[in-house]
């Protein structure tokens, strides 16, 4: 099988990023690694957001590449690959975090990230460096 490669578009920081991450399952499937502890194939195909085998692989090829994710041998089946982020993929962190903040700002979100938004107004850092932590 021939290995996934990024053609960047711009020497533009922000279209660098979207080239990566810019679709509507990359960084679902980035959340689910950091709070959902989600991290093989079949995790990832039953999270709830209707994502198809096809788009899955391809998602997952292109984080792999682009150095968001990296697998791993299962310890408890040869058969299963273990998706795990990269300190790159670790550094997004912050990213979701504000996307998070943005949302529950403007949209009805799930009571979920309610809560979750008043634990970054007292400790963001705090928290930031909890779940930094939790995945190393």
């Amino acid at each position: 099988m021939k290995k996934k490669e990024i053609h960047f578009r711009s020497d533009c920081p922000i279209g660098k990023t979207l080239d990566i991450l810019g679709d509507k399952w990359s960084l679902l499937i980035v959340r689910d690694l950091v709070f959902k502890g989600k991290n093989t194939y079949g995790d990832f195909l039953n999270g709830g957001e209707g994502i198809t085998t096809s788009v899955l692989a391809d998602k997952l090829a292109l984080l792999e590449c682009g150095g968001i994710i990296s697998k791993g041998t299962h310890p408890e089946s040869k058969a299963k690959i273990l998706y795990s982020l990269t300190p790159k993929g670790i550094d997004l962190i912050p990213v979701l975090v504000e996307v998070i903040e943005w949302s529950e700002k403007h949209h009805e979100v799930h009571p979920f990230a309610t809560s979750f938004v008043k634990q970054l107004k007292k400790d963001k850092a705090g928290v930031i460096k909890m779940l930094r932590q939790s995945l190393k």
